[in-house]
């Protein structure tokens, strides 16, 4: 959990007092007036998906971390369920959210890795590539710090205590705004913004002091997307950001320990292979009957409802990489009017530095319907996690106001198809217990609303159970 909370996110959130409207349009798609921006398919480098997969579980792309004489006293060896394989030496007995790496002056570390927000678990199984929809980042800054300070009082050696040092000084930056409210959502694209503030953008240079003006912590929760999604999709986040090269866009998560432009081309050099990788990946089948008879049935009404944005599946079918307009998609506004990263600033240090050579942030206002292959995986669902099933994503009237769930992999509903789910009478504000209050999910409060998508409203119930039911194929 040390090095995890910092390489992931105090803030409370603000009171939202309705969960939002949608447009008055948001549940019927006039070809007339339906209002949607497409992202065109840019040039990609080319890569080794082997090679990828070797580096992505073995290579210190975050290259800063606690030293090991001090983490191997604290943690034992990971047990079998926490490994994966194609790990060598010191690797092979971590878990695999964690990577061993060598600095140039001989300290062993031990740092974060992409698998610390892109591996998650259902009915017990961990998927490669499936956002975690588990993390926990509700624990507060100065928790955060005083963990970190129990870990440095292990460290004695110069050459490890001036790692430590560096590794400390740079999540203590993070730490306030790598913070949510709420478990199941990720902070990155909170705690991305702070350390761009902190990086000379020609030069990557750390200062200890922000280069420019930083805004307070916000409480903006991000679903993780699932990496099988890249091979179809034109921009890398929501909010239709993240466009040119995208193995550039995702090596950009080392800049929590890059401090020059030469670490980071040497990091970018093999990024095209593992972006070759999360290409490779292939969304895991449903794992539970389907009644096919009823999916073929879902299939023509799907095609009809939802196609427009999501596209078709199976032999000729098309992707069309549509960003739709908040006033269209009626969902929550928060992520897509330039919060966090992509607040204008940070989006033109993006563009001054290294990475903007070949890659932009370039957002919008407005999210991208997602290509649904592996659809039922990938609860809970819209970008800030705020709908458990797709049963109710497809229902606006059954998505509840206040809910908790396990966070048991196994409590999966293969009907809904989504995590089980508790409705509750009460929010945040109603709930005294802080473990409960932490996983308590409350589309009230601002960031979190779970409004919009209403496209499945018109559909008749037998409609919308086939089309559920043809979800599941795909």
């Amino acid at each position: 959990m040390i090095v995890a909370a910092a390489a992931a996110a105090c803030s409370t959130a603000s009171e939202q007092p309705d969960p939002g409207t949608p447009s008055p349009d948001a549940g019927a798609l006039d070809p007339e007036t339906f209002d949607e921006i497409i992202l065109a398919a840019e040039p990609q480098r080319d890569g080794d998906p082997e090679k990828g997969y070797r580096a992505l579980v073995n290579e210190p792309y975050v290259p800063c971390g606690i030293p090991d004489s001090a983490y191997s006293r604290v943690y034992p060896s990971a047990p079998e369920s926490m490994r994966i394989p194609g790990r060598e030496g010191r690797n092979a007995t971590l878990a695999y959210n964690f990577t061993a790496m060598k600095t140039k002056d001989g300290v062993d570390l031990v740092t974060s890795n992409c698998l610390t927000c892109h591996a998650g678990r259902i009915e017990g199984k961990l998927f490669v590539g499936l956002g975690n929809a588990d993390g926990d980042f509700t624990q507060d800054a100065d928790t955060q710090i005083e963990t970190f300070n129990l870990v440095g009082a292990l460290v004695s050696d110069p050459k490890e205590r001036a790692e430590y040092n560096k590794w400390k000084e740079r999540v203590t930056v993070v730490a306030p705004h790598s913070v949510l409210s709420t478990r199941g959502p990720n902070p990155a694209d909170g705690f991305t913004a702070v350390l761009f503030a902190h990086h000379d953008p020609k030069t990557l240079a750390w200062s200890s002091t922000p280069l420019m003006e930083v805004p307070p912590p916000q409480d903006v929760p991000v679903d993780v997307p699932p990496w099988w999604r890249m091979k179809k999709k034109t921009s890398m986040f929501y909010v239709g950001g993240g466009r040119g090269d995208h193995a550039r866009i995702m090596m950009t998560a080392s800049i929590l320990c890059t401090s020059s432009v030469e670490e980071s081309r040497a990091i970018d050099a093999y990024f095209a292979d593992i972006r070759a990788y999360i290409m490779s990946i292939e969304p895991p089948k449903f794992p539970f009957p389907i009644d096919q008879g009823l999916a073929d049935r879902g299939r023509p009404v799907f095609e009809a409802t939802c196609s427009r944005c999501h596209g078709t599946y199976g032999p000729g079918g098309s992707y069309p990489n549509k960003l739709v307009t908040l006033p269209e998609i009626g969902t929550d506004p928060v992520l897509a009017s330039g919060t966090a990263q992509f607040g204008p600033p940070f989006v033109e240090w993006y563009k001054n530095s290294f990475f903007g050579e070949i890659a932009r942030l370039e957002p919008k206002e407005g999210y991208v319907a997602p290509p649904l292959d592996g659809i039922w995986a990938t609860a809970p669902y819209l970008h800030n996690g705020s709908i458990p099933t797709i049963a109710a994503l497809l229902d606006s009237t059954q998505r509840p106001r206040y809910w908790t769930r396990t966070f048991d992999s196994k409590a999966y509903d293969a009907a809904a198809v989504g995590w089980i789910y508790t409705p509750l009478d009460h929010g945040k504000e109603g709930e005294a217990d802080p473990t409960m209050k932490a996983a308590l999910y409350d589309t009230t409060k601002l960031g979190y609303a779970n409004a919009g998508h209403t496209f499945g409203d018109a559909l008749s119930a037998e409609d919308r159970a086939a089309v559920i039911e043809y979800l599941k194929t795909l």
